[in-house]
């Protein structure tokens, strides 16, 4: 099974403390990874890292054997939504998606293809400021997809979308998957990431819980949940939430 992602003793320190301490793992191409952890587990700094935009105290991240950094029109290789933001509110989403395709050197055609991959064709004349927060969530997957990338990395790709959208969004990640896309998937919606993915990574307070296929941690069911809460929530802490609700 081809590693399109590898991550190998990633470490990241701000001062003091250590928001990221020796991870490794990889993310298959033709697999969904759903990477997962509680909020400050240093999952939002580990995509950074590998998209260069933070540097490592020590370790490296590898884009099929390359660094981010040493990518060559690096939108073919990579896709990446982090946040649905950094659009010009008075901009048209086609025109958005024209500057990032010109500053990509990327074939004009592709803007009108992901429109439709991502259902806002009828939308595409309409202003950024217009958008629901779903419908940015669709343009940030549409420019994710410019380059018809190898990886994708989505952060929370789910958020602002309503059901029928989540279900959309589950086709296409799938679809992707099966065409030999490596997908990774941060989320905090357990429930979602069990239905869709097929390797899972855990991380707590900044270190490595769980890397290997969904169907290591159980039977069907709730064996995500389980076995997230296990890893990353603290002796007695669980059944104390659990007395609470």
């Amino acid at each position: 099974m081809t590693a399109a992602v590898q991550v190998r003793g990633l470490t990241k320190t701000f001062g003091r403390t250590a928001a990221v301490q020796a991870v490794s793992f990889t993310a298959p191409a033709g697999k969904i990874t759903g990477f997962l952890g509680p909020n400050g587990s240093g999952k939002t700094t580990t995509l950074r890292m590998i998209l260069g935009l933070v540097q490592p105290t020590a370790g490296d991240a590898l884009i099929g054997d390359v660094p981010y950094r040493e990518l060559t029109e690096p939108r073919r290789h990579v896709g990446a939504l982090l946040e649905a933001t950094g659009f010009h509110p008075g901009r048209r989403a086609r025109d958005h998606l024209r500057v990032l395709a010109a500053a990509g050197r990327l074939p004009g055609s592709r803007v009108d293809e992901v429109l439709d991959d991502v259902g806002l064709t009828g939308d595409a004349n309409r202003r950024v400021r217009e958008f629901s927060l779903g419908m940015r969530q669709r343009l940030g997957l549409a420019a994710a997809l410019l380059g018809d990338p190898g990886v994708l990395l989505l952060d929370e790709p789910a958020n602002g979308l309503d059901p029928a959208g989540i279900v959309w969004l589950r086709g296409l990640l799938r679809l992707l998957a099966d065409r030999g896309h490596a997908v990774v998937v941060a989320s905090h919606v357990l429930s979602e990431v069990a239905q869709v993915a097929d390797h899972i990574v855990i991380i707590s307070a900044g270190q490595l819980r769980f890397a290997g296929p969904l169907a290591d941690l159980g039977p069907a069911g709730n064996a995500l949940e389980a076995a997230f809460l296990r890893l990353t929530v603290p002796s007695g802490e669980g059944d104390t939430r659990a007395a609470r609700a």
